[in-house]
């Protein structure tokens, strides 16, 4: 039986006993898509799954898991961390100064 062609470059075959770990929940999964999204652009390979056990009888409920391999934990770890951190601080407004239109005259 000949042998199948191994081709260069190829992805290895994924680990089926491969440790993974989570990295992220939520009960909305739409910001779980957003990470997820966040993930993928960064080339860290993630596996977004349910979190609740009956997906037939109840889709969506109980929340949205991200794993990733062990190796890639601590890099999509930091990466979200970064995400979740505000812009800027909420407690702060914009001050803006009011000029008078000079062409009116009192």
């Amino acid at each position: 039986m000949p042998e199948p062609l191994k081709t260069s470059g190829a992805q290895p075959d994924p680990d089926p006993n491969e440790k993974l770990i989570k990295v992220f929940d939520s009960e909305q999964e739409s910001e779980a898509l957003v990470v997820k999204g966040l993930l993928d652009s960064a080339g860290i390979d993630n596996d977004l799954t349910s979190a609740s056990m009956v997906q037939d009888a109840f889709p969506g409920l109980g929340g949205t898991l991200i794993l990733v391999r062990e190796e890639d934990a601590a890099a999509a770890l930091k990466l979200i961390a970064e995400y979740r951190q505000p812009a800027f601080d909420d407690d702060e407004t914009a001050e803006i100064e009011i000029i008078e239109d000079p062409q009116e005259k009192p």
